[in-house]
């Protein structure tokens, strides 16, 4: 168990413990995968208590691992409780961006080369005995950060079903947001069963393309 006195670690006034986490930088290292080093924290509310969760990303040479984590108070100790574990691309394009607003946590991590895929990941924890993260939403872009050819869009809403992709045609006058012309976009419906953290798709194999 990763417990630690109350007086060492908790925030000084309770206003203070509803937007700042207990649990010290140092003492997060513990729940690092073998081989990986922080990358990035956020700290945020993902069950509505009051109380400063904590999003864990760790980086080693071959492995990026995001761990979310409740924050667990007992009467004279703090711990934290895994609730949901994603592998992401192990050579992203700078540190992936972490937010909680509302309860639902949102990943934002860009990866490949000249060609890239930029994605958003959308959870929300479902309570119960053991809480897990469930995937609500992904949205992946596939594009040339060159500008050397065509892209590709999907936005897929887990809570409806509802299931689009655009393709992105390359607009050589273009640069920035206006270098492509998004003409060609198609609705459908993708049901599934509730997927949880653990169990998010590839976002490479929904765009069809094998990051090579």
């Amino acid at each position: 168990m990763r417990i630690w006195a109350l007086a060492a670690l908790l925030i000084a006034t309770p206003a203070a413990a509803q937007t700042a986490s207990p649990i010290s930088d140092e003492s997060l290292k513990s729940w690092l995968e073998k081989g990986e080093e922080v990358e990035s924290r956020t700290d945020g509310d993902l069950n509505g208590d009051g109380q400063a969760d904590t999003v864990l990303i760790g980086r080693g040479d071959e492995s990026r691992t995001v761990k979310a984590m409740l924050l667990a108070r007992g009467e004279f100790d703090v711990d934290l409780v895994t609730i949901g574990t994603l592998k992401l691309d192990s050579y992203p394009l700078g540190a992936a961006e972490v937010s909680v607003a509302k309860g639902v946590l949102k990943i934002t991590d860009l990866v490949g080369g000249t060609t890239a895929v930029n994605t958003v990941y959308r959870y929300r924890l479902v309570p119960g005995p053991k809480p897990r993260m469930r995937l609500i939403g992904l949205d992946a872009t596939l594009y040339s950060r060159t500008y050397a050819h065509d892209g590709l869009e999907i936005s897929w809403n887990l809570l409806t079903g509802d299931y689009i992709t655009r393709e992105m045609k390359l607009n050589k006058s273009g640069k920035g947001d206006a270098a492509y012309d998004r003409i060609i976009e198609k609705k459908s419906k993708k049901p599934s069963l509730p997927l949880y953290m653990e169990d998010t798709p590839d976002p490479d194999e929904l765009l069809g393309w094998g990051g090579g």
